[in-house]
């Protein structure tokens, strides 16, 4: 049964607490990534069989395996994916940045140009469930972005394939190669590059705690997005919301994983009481009730606060990756938002839509994060290049101004590479 707290009568930090969990696999995605830096695709697919079941003689996605797996995804879930794919590219071709160039003052010139990153990989899960609607949402920010090679990385089933609909979004996307690989592993393999597989600049993607590790352990070499938690949803909730509706929300993040989050605030204890029935009821139908279950017992919880300033107030406080408003006039609340990944709006639009069709994205800041992180957009798939140009005139008006702040550093040679060129021929 899903916990009910009383805002100011516990404590906060079991308010604010989740269970976490405990184990270090630091060590094991350690000795993974060394052994691929230095046995490369032999390596990867020797791990492929031990950990997937699936024995591979290429990691690489064949043109033809695309083709029949295009093939035998039905004409509908087609449409579906291109319908989503459509909303994705309106939303993110809005935030193509470009360089700027500022030249108001005489003989100086500043500027920032804005080139994309040239080979990224993606990560997409496998495991329990696939997730066509992470390719989607990955890979087509990063070819909006200009990036030249995009390349995925998920795993294979034990009879050596990556699941159609997988391969057809891939496809829709626009993605330029596809590899049969999952775990550290794969993580290890795009950031050093194997006999197959290219070296990119930057990983992004979700995935379990080795995959997690993995990145971590590889920034620095190779860019990352950011390291992804268990799935997380914040629902605010008045007392007019209908209880069927939150449990249901709540309970489509607690089907993710046994580590999941779902977290309901409201200034009704009425509405409390209620959603904790509806999830019990709910839960019974659902195929994944046993991962539902634990997510619900370990980590959900039901905060009543006394009003909805102090509602929000404790919102902010979790930051959470997704955030739904069930009240009846969202957008006047909006500003009162502070910290979420994806904020959903009214009492018809269920966190359902920014996972798989409303074109936001859903690669999102976890655990707290979305303090100080955004959402992946084209911007992660770009890097900014500053510039400044200075005629001779222009630099002599601030010399001795440029020396004199160097030499408050204590930088002699800075201050002197200005002052050097005062009374100088022209060269």
């Amino acid at each position: 049964m899903i916990k009910i707290m009383e805002y100011g009568q516990v404590a906060r930090d079991e308010i604010f607490a989740r269970q976490e969990s405990t184990v270090d696999v630091s060590a094991i995605v350690a000795d993974i990534i060394e052994k691929v830096r230095t046995g490369g695709d032999r390596v990867v697919l020797d791990l492929c069989k031990q950990f997937d079941k699936a024995d591979l003689s290429a990691l690489e996605v064949t043109p033809a395996e695309i083709d029949e797996a295009f093939g035998a995804v039905e004409p509908k879930f087609l449409d579906i994916l291109r319908a989503a794919a459509d909303n994705i590219r309106d939303f993110h071709k809005r935030q193509i940045r470009n360089g700027f160039i500022i030249n108001d003052k005489d003989g100086i010139v500043t500027g920032q140009k804005v080139t994309p990153i040239e080979k990224v990989g993606l990560y997409v899960p496998g495991g329990t469930a696939a997730y066509p609607s992470t390719v989607l949402m990955d890979s087509i920010p990063a070819k909006l972005a200009g990036c030249r090679e995009i390349c995925i990385a998920t795993p294979p089933g034990a009879d050596g394939k990556i699941n159609p609909v997988i391969l057809a979004a891939a496809k829709i996307a626009g993605v330029d190669r596809i590899f049969k690989m999952g775990g550290a592993q794969a993580v290890a393999a795009l950031a050093y590059g194997t006999e197959s597989v290219p070296k990119v600049d930057k990983i992004v993607g979700p995935g379990n705690a080795f995959v997690a590790e993995a990145k971590r352990q590889v920034f620095g070499r190779v860019a990352i997005d950011m390291i992804a938690g268990p799935s997380e949803i914040l629902v605010i909730a008045d007392g007019n919301s209908n209880p069927a509706f939150v449990a249901a929300d709540l309970l489509s993040q607690a089907e993710h994983d046994k580590m999941a989050s779902a977290v309901l605030v409201t200034d009704s204890r009425a509405l409390a009481d209620a959603v904790a029935q509806e999830i019990e009821v709910q839960l019974e139908a659902l195929p994944r009730r046993d991962i539902a279950r634990a997510s619900i017992d370990n980590n959900g919880k039901i905060i009543v606060a006394d009003d909805l300033d102090e509602v929000f107030a404790v919102a902010n406080e979790i930051a959470p990756e997704h955030l739904e408003l069930c009240v009846d006039d969202p957008f006047a609340y909006l500003d009162k938002v502070e910290n979420a990944g994806s904020v959903f709006m009214g009492r018809y639009c269920p966190e359902a839509l920014g996972d798989y069709y409303s074109g936001a994205n859903h690669t999102l800041p976890t655990s707290g994060t979305a303090r100080f992180s955004s959402p992946l957009s084209v911007d992660d798939f770009v890097k900014k290049t500053q510039y400044t140009y200075y005629t001779k005139n222009a630099l002599l008006r601030v010399a001795e101004d440029i020396a004199y702040f160097a030499e408050k550093e204590g930088l002699s040679a800075h201050a002197r590479s200005a002052t050097i060129r005062l009374g100088s021929e022209d060269k």
